[in-house]
């Protein structure tokens, strides 16, 4: 009887834990990718450092507010380990930049807001800026599955974007040509 009765504790303690274990759900969440959205995106498969290679009808900024060559501090960070960071200007463009939603042609979950995708780097276009909800492809590369997906246009802004070399303020890793900060997500140091 004993036998039994420490047989049944061990095996109620075991279906216990497993219950347990069961219902737990991870709590961790990735970090806010944006302070304007509610949207949380996964940045893990965003290639943040590229080539710098601009689209050849990309228009160079005549006078921009961060002059190649110089540092800005990053203001608002659209991925992990932007934020603060201090950035060296390596390119500076006029041209309109856009939020965007996609599903990713790799078939992973939709990319809501991502930030940003500019007039240059999207195919046949109409005329800039495009309308909230516009739809169109895209042959920018900046996350794996982005390349030739349809997009959807979330918000269009007129400004100059910047490609910037900074260090991450998460794991200092050195990024290289980074595609695209506006002018509203720097500020001088």
């Amino acid at each position: 009887m004993i036998f039994k009765q420490k047989w049944s504790m061990a095996l109620l303690s075991v279906l216990a834990l497993l219950t347990l274990s069961a219902c737990t759900e991870d709590q961790t969440k990735p970090a806010s990718t944006s302070n304007n959205t509610t949207e949380e995106m996964d940045h893990s498969t965003m290639n943040h450092s590229s080539s710098g290679e601009v689209p050849a009808t990309l228009k160079i900024a005549e006078n921009p507010k961060f002059p190649v060559g110089s540092t800005a501090i990053i203001t608002d960070g659209h991925m992990d380990g932007m934020k603060g960071a201090e950035a060296e200007i390596v390119g500076a463009y006029d041209t309109t930049a856009y939020v965007i939603s996609y599903d990713p042609t790799t078939g992973e979950e939709p990319v809501k807001n991502h930030k940003w995708v500019i007039h240059e780097e999207l195919i046949d276009p109409d005329e800039a800026p495009l309308a909230p909800g516009t739809e169109v492809k895209t042959d920018a590369a900046h996350m794996e599955g982005m390349e030739n997906a349809l997009v959807r246009i979330e918000e269009a802004v007129q400004t100059t974007v910047y490609m910037v070399d900074y260090t991450s303020t998460l794991n200092g890793e050195a990024v290289k040509n980074h595609k695209w900060v506006t002018e509203e997500e720097l500020t001088s140091k």
